[in-house]
């Protein structure tokens, strides 16, 4: 027997207009005893066409999908496109709310949870409901991501590389039509319980990206963002128009050997800038012992030259911590 998710709304996925409502998840707790967590979701609908199924917050201290998804909401009107938006500006609401990666109420981290159980944890409900309701409707996903409070990216969009070669076109063709001056594939850490694993596994073109980090909200960022939707639309007919995408310089991640650790909890002191070129065994930072000042600093190396794509944020490290990784770029 099929297992269905214990998620309800009010919303109508077949109807035209537009339907801003949310994703009830039922939570008893002292509080309210038959209480729900309400997860906002809009639905814009015009006549029959494809489908492109946005999301941001699915890590909550992460903004600028956020907010250009709660712009794309309010500005967006039905008559503009022909066939279907779904926007989900706050997956993880608890860790949205808390502005956290991970929910406070069951330390889910949403993007490790797919594809979910409907009778699991909280993250793991709400994963299973985008996957077996959302992602079942969509022909292009995109998960809007940035490095949190843990990381600084140069911003880029990005998808995975999967088993199907089919797909994996399609996917290239959608990251070109965005229009990011910079495109990543990842080869390399292409977790199953992603959500960009679980859309492609209904066959569904998935996208994320990085699009800024440190905890804050980046400009450059959300107007990335911003106007790669629109070219999105553009390219599936959802909005009328051709695609004129600007060039994107395009870099994969090929091996684990491209993340750097911090081998000691210290102090980190980067030797790199982001978008720095580096050739294998260059110095990365070093590990400085505050606490044991007269203890020379442990040195950091790339296992894997390239572009600098991604630094820590806060200084204080622990050992495991990754503190930067590269990428190449694909000739």
């Amino acid at each position: 027997m099929e297992r269905q998710t214990r998620i309800f709304t009010n919303v109508d996925y077949d109807r035209d207009g537009k339907q801003v409502d949310y994703l009830y998840l039922p939570h008893s707790v002292t509080r309210s005893a038959y209480g729900a967590i309400a997860i906002p979701i809009a639905v814009i609908r015009n006549g029959t066409g494809p489908t492109a199924f946005f999301m941001a917050g699915n890590h909550g201290d992460e903004y600028e999908g956020q907010v250009a998804l709660c712009n794309l909401v309010r500005e967006m009107k039905p008559e503009r496109i022909r066939g279907r938006i779904i926007i989900l500006p706050a997956a993880n609401l608890p860790a949205v709310m808390a502005g956290t990666r991970v929910s406070p109420i069951d330390e889910g981290n949403l993007n490790r949870s797919f594809p979910g159980d409907p009778d699991g944890s909280v993250t793991r409900q709400i994963a299973f409901y985008i996957d077996s309701e959302l992602f079942t409707r969509a022909d292009l996903f995109h998960d809007f991501h940035s490095g949190g409070g843990s990381l600084a990216y140069l911003p880029f969009a990005s998808t995975h590389h999967g088993p199907d070669p089919a797909l994996n076109e399609r996917g290239i063709a959608a990251l070109r039509a965005f229009g990011a001056p910079t495109s990543l594939v990842w080869r390399h850490g292409a977790d199953p319980r992603y959500s960009p694993a679980a859309a492609m596994r209904r066959g569904v073109v998935a996208l994320g990206g990085e699009f800024g980090g440190g905890g804050s909200l980046s400009r450059i960022g959300l107007a990335m963002v911003e106007a790669g939707i629109e070219r999105h639309l553009r390219a599936l007919g959802i909005l009328p128009g051709t695609v004129e995408a600007p060039p994107t310089r395009m870099l994969e991640v090929p091996s684990r050997h491209c993340f750097v650790y911090a081998p000691h909890p210290g102090v980190f002191e980067p030797a790199t800038d982001l978008g720095d070129v580096v050739a294998d065994g260059d110095l990365c930072g070093r590990v400085h012992f505050v606490d044991d000042p007269a203890r020379p600093p442990a040195e950091v190396r790339f296992g894997h030259g390239g572009i600098v794509v991604c630094q820590r944020h806060p200084a204080r490290v622990e050992r495991g911590d990754c503190v930067a990784h590269t990428a190449v770029e694909v000739r």
